[in-house]
Formats: structure tokens, C-alpha cells, sequence
């Protein structure tokens, strides 16, 4: 079909974007890229806001606040641990001194077992407690898992533990850095730690 010369025109002629929303659009463009020293970064920077700002500083006071309490419950974790340990290590010696029909003393280091003038002459410079009377083969422990702990007997220096049945009342008590631990028993009942020994230790600060 023949087409008119002006018709070829308007085909032949390209189309133009409109010269205003051109020119808007190289500006946005050219804005958005704008160079920085870091490389080309977004022209708008936004800053914190205030309650950004309180939210983290809140979760470093929470940070903070969790390590001073890992640190400060360390010690008492470690001698609950001791108490346990050692109260377990009482009622094994307890039997073995009933088993065996002799008598059998829990000493902490550097002291001397009950009845004795002189110790039973056994102690090792670096013990921190031994039991007197078990036969050695048994390899009973002589040392603390946490080697700052101490011990101390309340009213005497050392534990009776057999052969009779029925013992003495007695109480020793753990101390590790401020805290301390008490294990104690009525003479029937077994070994046990006293969980109010240290709360009340606690309360009397």
C-alpha cells in the first residue's frame, strides 16, 4: 500500500524523551552515585536515632551486668563442687571404717588428727587434707580440685569418722575467696553440705 511522503516523515522521525523528565532523571542517577572516599555510596546518610542510641547501650549494661555475675558466682560454683566432693568422700571413708572396725580421722592439712598430741606423722608439706587409718592401697584424694580452697574443722582439728555407727556431731567449713561452705553431720545422719550455713554467713555481712 503506497504511503504518503508526510507519513514516511513522521515514521522515519525518532522519538525524543521530553527534555525536562530527561534531565530529571541523569540528576537522580547521577545523585545516588555520588563519589565518596569509601567508593560510591548513597548521598543521604541517616544518623541514630536517640532510641536506637538507648538500646545499645542497654545491651552493653546487660553484657556488662552477665560477666560480673559468671565472675562473681565462679567461686561459689567451685566450692559447692568441693562440698559435694567432700561430703561423698566423708561417708566412703565413714564406710570403709565400719567395714574395716578401725578408726578412721578426715585431717585437714597442717592439722592433727582428734586424740593426737603429735599428728600420725603422715602428712605431706603439700597436702590439704588426708584421711588417717584407711589402708594406702585405697589411694584416697589429698588434694582440692581448687587448689585456694581451705578447710577448717569448727571445734576441733579433725573429723571422726568410725568405726561406731553413731559420731560425734561435727561440722567442717570450705572458704574459697569471700564465700564459704559448710558440711556438717548430726553423728547419724550421713555427711551433707548446709545450704543455710552460707546463707546465713551471707546475712551477717
Amino acid at each position: 500500500m503506497p504511503m504518503s511522503a508526510h507519513g514516511s516523515e513522521i515514521l522515519a522521525r525518532p522519538r525524543r524523551p521530553a527534555p525536562r523528565a530527561f534531565a530529571a532523571r541523569v540528576h537522580q542517577g547521577a545523585a545516588a552515585l555520588r563519589p565518596s572516599r569509601a567508593g560510591f555510596v548513597p548521598a543521604a546518610r541517616r544518623g541514630f536515632t536517640l532510641i536506637e542510641l538507648l538500646v545499645v547501650l542497654v545491651l552493653v549494661a546487660i553484657g556488662a551486668g552477665v560477666v560480673s555475675l559468671a565472675l562473681r558466682d565462679g567461686a561459689a560454683t567451685k566450692l559447692e563442687e568441693e562440698g559435694a566432693r567432700l561430703a561423698a568422700l566423708l561417708e566412703g571413708a565413714r564406710a570403709e571404717s565400719r567395714a574395716a572396725g578401725v578408726p578412721v580421722y578426715w585431717v585437714p592439712g597442717g592439722g592433727e588428727r582428734p586424740g593426737s598430741a603429735f599428728g600420725d606423722g603422715a602428712a605431706a608439706a603439700d597436702e590439704a587434707f588426708r584421711f588417717v587409718g584407711l589402708p594406702v592401697s585405697l589411694n584416697m584424694p589429698r588434694h582440692w580440685l581448687e587448689p585456694r580452697v581451705s578447710a577448717q574443722v569448727v571445734g576441733g582439728t579433725g573429723l571422726v569418722l568410725g568405726p561406731d555407727a553413731i559420731v560425734p556431731p561435727q561440722r567442717v567449713v570450705l572458704r574459697l575467696d569471700d564465700r564459704r561452705i559448710e558440711i556438717s553431720t548430726d553423728g547419724l545422719a550421713p555427711f551433707a553440705v548446709n545450704p543455710g550455713a552460707d546463707a546465713a554467713a551471707e546475712a551477717g555481712r
